[in-house]
């Protein structure tokens, strides 16, 4: 999967740009603060998958402009296809299309571009909040099979209304009883997302497991675990709808007195964890730092490769400012192991000794004699 051009104007401080970006390396150098990790975050939004960074919509739009303007072309081993994103101040005047169809959400182009990033605060995903472990593998799984990031909204809107339901009962506002068809509903669909998060978690152990054996050598053993709160075992398990259901209902139920007193829901898949083992033993508590960096690279390569593998498509790789924070021999790893990939790489310095294309970002332009400048549009068409 290749961009063959990415346009921007408004978003944040970018403006005026139009890149023919290379098929190979991409190098957007520049001081701080002139918007290199905001070229990188308006091309992962065009993947529909949500802001690295947090940025919430109305954020995203320049403060003396009205609206922003991005816009894609790439082309897979299929077919060209074209993205478009005018984003506004007011949600309901937002465009989103993909090769001309409207898109209610960003979410919407989900599955057109197969997109991985890699941020420093990525090097602390084995070592970080197990939500940041969650959300990492729910992402993962929803570039996969885009329908799944539905199935997660979903459970998080009946967490949150079981939530406040909770609250309610401990007031005496409402019945115990009232959690019944709450707690059916969670039930069918977390054993659904336990089950998707399994197997993904299975599968990327595989992955990783041989990339953290070549970045330390073989003199380390590494291995991931999904960490239930639920099942006892989830392996060969795939009745979510039934069997699965029963028991995830039936632990629901037992910890309702306890979930009434706390005012939340204690277990759950949304309490579930993926456990990073290095020598038998949890890195988040145990690994230096440079095993938990180890670990955080052979993960999200991980990811790069499973997608490549489900999709048959390479994905576009985006580092933003992560070679910086890595030794000599882990950027190298890193570098060797996306041959044939689309990749952008943002850093400070020029970095001579990365081949590829080189762009040149100042005060939210790019320069770069491959580039162009778009004129600026004087008004919302």
């Amino acid at each position: 999967m290749i961009i063959t051009e990415f346009t921007a104007d408004g978003f944040k401080n970018l403006k005026n740009i139009l890149i023919s970006p290379a098929e190979g390396v991409n190098v957007i150098h520049g001081e701080n603060a002139q918007g290199k990790t905001n070229l990188i975050e308006a091309i992962w939004l065009l993947s529909g998958a949500r802001s690295f960074r947090g940025s919430k919509e109305r954020d995203m739009i320049a403060f003396d402009r009205e609206f922003a303007r991005l816009g894609l072309k790439l082309r897979d081993s299929c077919r060209e296809q074209e993205i478009e994103a005018v984003i506004t101040k007011n949600p309901r005047e937002r465009r989103i299309t993909l090769n001309g169809v409207k898109q209610r959400y960003l979410s919407g182009l989900f599955g057109a571009l197969k997109c991985v990033v890699f941020t420093p605060e990525d090097l602390e995903l084995s070592k970080g909040s197990p939500d940041n472990r969650r959300d990492f593998i729910d992402l993962c799984i929803s570039q996969i099979k885009p329908a799944y990031s539905k199935t997660v909204a979903k459970y998080e809107n009946v967490l949150l209304q079981r939530n406040a339901l909770l609250k309610n009962i401990s007031l005496g506002i409402s019945s115990p009883a009232d959690l019944d068809v709450w707690d059916e509903q969670m039930a069918r669909l977390g054993a659904y997302i336990s089950v998707l998060k399994y197997q993904y978690t299975k599968k990327l152990c595989i992955f990783a497991k041989r990339l953290y054996d070549e970045i330390s050598n073989f003199r380390e053993d590494f291995s991931l675990g999904y960490m239930s709160t639920v099942y006892r075992g989830l392996n060969g398990r795939e009745d979510w709808s039934g069997e699965m259901a029963a028991e995830y209902l039936e632990m629901l139920r037992k910890n309702r007195s306890e979930d009434i007193r706390v005012g939340f829901t204690t277990a759950g898949v949304h309490r579930d964890d993926v456990g990073v083992i290095i020598n038998g033993s949890l890195a988040k508590d145990f690994g230096s730092q440079g095993q938990n960096r180890s670990a955080a690279l052979a993960m999200k390569l991980g990811q790069a490769f499973i997608l490549c593998e489900e999709t048959t498509e390479m994905p576009v790789i985006l580092l933003d400012d992560v070679l910086s924070e890595l030794d000599k021999s882990r950027r190298e790893f890193i570098i060797s192991k996306l041959s044939g990939m689309q990749v952008f790489i943002t850093c400070c310095e020029p970095a001579g000794r990365l081949k590829g294309r080189r762009f040149e970002m100042k005060n939210g332009e790019i320069f770069n004699r491959r580039a162009k400048r778009v004129e600026k549009t004087a008004e919302k068409e």
